[in-house]
């Protein structure tokens, strides 16, 4: 019997198993190598990583977990989980049936993209969501935001860290009069009518094609399209979770346990503030301290 299965080998999951790997626990690693970052193209504000491809990053963690003969890297999918905690049943999509005393959960999120010509195909280069992870990179430059809710207007807020010039897309929002006069006071242009196309001009651009006026271009486009869990397991599990403005996160306490005992969750699946790589990694180490901690005796 494993003591652990982690289920989702990205950032969380390959250091939640790099402390139960040192702790000489027993860690069998379900990936599908599908992990959300590879769309993008350098990832940063992860202390001594900072401005590299993250898939470099996690080829060399997968290295560095080698050298510990506890952890066991499997390249299948989790179908399904039962079982309770001390004894949970873990079948592969290889046919395998894992055995494991505890559970993590870290298998991440989609992003479930608007279908709009040149939203998808652009994501993670010239549209981007996160101005903790690119923002640097575009500073003072021309940024576009696509409306997404009233929680755009602290993004609207945030940006001006990096830059004093923001033009708002509404995308078919209906803007109330309160959120046009505040744009309009801090000097942002708000552009009315439904996105239809979104076309990469440079290494660093995207020309917005809208229903209504003329096009309209921006050095990068900050959007953040709604997104779900990339596996159904969760919900198999009828484990707790919390509703976030581009989805759902599963429901954790302060040791990282979801509600059903003896499973544990971490990275952007868990994860109802700000997902980022160093966030990810935190959380992972911590599910796996706390779920090594839960089986001492």
């Amino acid at each position: 019997m494993n003591h652990v299965i982690i289920i989702g080998g990205s950032f969380a999951g390959l250091a939640a198993a790099l402390q139960l790997g040192r702790a000489r626990r027993k860690v069998t690693v379900l990936d599908t190598g599908l992990q959300r970052k590879r769309f993008a193209g350098r990832s940063h504000g992860m202390l001594g990583h900072d401005h590299k491809p993250p898939m470099d990053i996690l080829a060399e963690a997968r290295q560095q977990l080698a050298r510990y003969p506890a952890i066991r890297m499997v390249n299948a999918r989790a179908d399904s989980i039962s079982g309770t905690i001390d004894n949970f049943s873990v079948l592969t999509s290889d046919g395998e049936t894992l055995s494991a005393r505890r559970v993590i959960l870290s298998y991440g999120v989609v992003d479930q993209m608007p279908d709009v010509p040149g939203y998808a195909d652009n994501w993670g280069t010239s549209v981007i969501p996160c101005p903790y992870c690119d923002g640097f990179e575009v500073a003072d430059q021309h940024w576009g935001l696509v409306w997404s809710g009233p929680q755009s207007m602290n993004q609207v807020r945030l940006f001006h860290d990096w830059t004093d010039r923001l033009t708002v897309f509404a995308d078919g929002h209906d803007m109330p009069p309160e959120i046009r006069a505040d744009l309009a006071g801090r000097q942002v242009p708000l552009v009315d009518g439904r996105i239809t196309e979104i076309a990469r001009h440079g290494s660093h651009g995207a020309t917005i094609k809208l229903d209504t006026g003329p096009d309209v271009a921006v050095d990068i486009l900050f959007a953040h399209p709604r997104n779900k869990p990339s596996a159904s397991l969760h919900e198999s599990l009828g484990l707790a979770t919390v509703n976030t403005p581009t989805g759902i996160a599963l429901k954790t306490d302060e040791r990282r346990e979801t509600s059903m005992p003896g499973i544990y969750a971490a990275g952007d699946l868990a994860n109802p503030g700000i997902p980022s790589v160093t966030t990810a990694t935190w959380q992972g180490a911590m599910a796996g301290i706390f779920a090594q901690q839960s089986m001492l005796t």
